[in-house]
């Protein structure tokens, strides 16, 4: 078997390494993933999820990333079972967010600042856009239908070092997220805690986003029948279960700007551990006579330069 037939092996399955498998996939690779938790058992499957502007490092690596996925969230809104749509609506901040906006907020067609009047109360500063939102469930069994649709192999099936990894093929993808502290051994890795409730949509079809430094903030993504609230953002905080005042804080922030919100009914309290990192972490690494392509570090932005990292990662996977 040679190199260019020998299955690709990515390790883990949330929205980093499902992307990953698609994109080589769908290039003609043959690939297997292996994954500890199914997809929607995740921290990608926690996510809210939706398209925006990562300010994160190396800048000019995170600028490519959020552009190419931009593009491709777009194209699939128009995809009915993608779980991907276009919404309107406004990202305000409780300080002046100036008139300089990230470059990459000008692949917004209808960016334009909020007048005063479309503020929230205790908010000075906005913009409305219309930017993809991601129903994350949804998506993520989007993802798997498309990889095997392609060819690929899913397996739930945990790899315990990279020793095992190489054993298995000789190109290996790193997707392993928080995961990737202990099978990496790189103590940079941190968790940063996230949960959202999820509540029925009592009939907004706007999303809003709190800008902050913050650990805590307000922000509801619509999604049909159901809308997502956030948020917290709790570094260093490895704790899975939902936190009661935790949720009560959520939707005491949220209702206080959508007062519809009020009593909309929960229906789950997701909570999941993104993976920060001072810098996101895409390259090779060459171990043991295999080929290791990391992938993870995204932090809370992991949907949103899914794509444009998975095209490097094939690029990387190709020499």
């Amino acid at each position: 078997m040679t190199a260019a037939t020998e299955p690709v092996l990515v390790i883990g399955a949330g929205v980093q390494g499902l992307t990953c498998g698609v994109v080589l996939a769908e290039a003609g690779r043959a690939v297997r993933i292996r994954t500890a938790d199914r997809p929607r058992e995740s921290t990608s499957a926690a996510a809210g999820a939706m398209w925006g502007p990562a300010q994160l490092r190396p800048a000019e690596r995170v600028l490519y990333w959020v552009t190419r996925s931009h593009a491709e969230f777009t194209a699939l809104a128009r995809e009915e079972d993608s779980g991907v749509h276009l919404a309107g609506g406004r990202m305000a901040a409780r300080f002046d967010l100036g008139d300089a906006v990230p470059t990459e907020a000008r692949l917004i067609p209808d960016l334009r600042r909020c007048s005063p009047d479309e503020l929230p109360e205790g908010f000075v500063s906005g913009y409305w856009g219309t930017v993809p939102l991601i129903d994350m469930p949804r998506y993520l069994d989007h993802l798997v239908a498309r990889f095997q649709r392609a060819g690929g192999d899913l397996q739930i099936s945990p790899v315990p070092s990279l020793a095992d990894a190489v054993a298995e093929s000789g190109t290996v993808v790193n997707c392993t997220g928080l995961g990737a502290r202990e099978l990496v051994g790189d103590p940079g890795v941190h968790p940063v805690r996230g949960q959202g409730v999820v509540v029925r949509n009592p009939g907004i079809d706007e999303y809003f986003i709190e800008l902050t430094d913050s650990g805590e903030f307000a922000a509801f993504m619509p999604h049909g029948d159901h809308v997502v609230l956030g948020g917290v953002a709790e570094s260093h905080e490895w704790h899975l279960g939902a936190r009661p005042e935790v949720t009560a804080g959520i939707r005491r922030r949220c209702a206080a700007i959508e007062p519809r919100l009020a009593d909309a009914e929960v229906l789950g309290e997701p909570v999941g551990l993104r993976p920060g990192r001072e810098s996101v972490r895409v390259e090779v690494e060459h171990y043991r006579g295999g080929r290791i392509i990391h992938n993870y570090g995204h932090g809370g932005c992991g949907v949103a330069l899914s794509w444009g990292c998975a095209f490097e990662v094939a690029d990387l996977v190709e020499g």
